[in-house]
């Protein structure tokens, strides 16, 4: 399939931005790959559509979000904080980033970064002479 060689910045669950003080939040994503592209989700509990952003320069892909709690109360128990969510990905040449399509539910963002025409799997017809 040939795309495998995606690679994401940031091995810790919270990190610094070297750009900033900041302390962000890396959230979990699973990436899926098939003969027509790329599958990337990642879990954004509590961040609405308004405050997420993702953007693309020089096949860098860089996920933004802030996370806001509109619960009331004290927690109880807590298995993920609210904050602000970075994450990047260097992407390989295949992917066409001008098809990438991105859908947010249910907390979950979902990226369909396609393969480019030229790098698909093609059958070459044999012709005789």
């Amino acid at each position: 399939m040939g795309m495998k060689n995606i690679s994401s910045s940031g091995g810790r669950d919270i990190a610094k931005r070297e750009a900033s003080s900041d302390l962000f939040i890396r959230p979990s994503v699973d990436i899926f790959e098939t003969d027509q592209g790329l599958t990337l989700m990642a879990d954004l509990p509590g961040v609405a559509k308004e405050d997420l952003h993702v953007d693309i320069e020089h096949g860098l892909l860089t996920v933004q979000a802030n996370a806001k709690s509109n619960l009331l109360g004290e927690p109880v128990q807590r298995e993920f904080v609210h904050g602000k969510y970075f994450r990047q990905f260097q992407l390989p040449d295949e992917v066409d980033s001008e098809r990438i399509a991105a859908e947010m539910k249910n907390g979950v963002l979902i990226l369909q970064l396609p393969k480019a025409e030229s790098a698909k799997p093609r059958r070459i017809e044999i012709t005789s002479s």
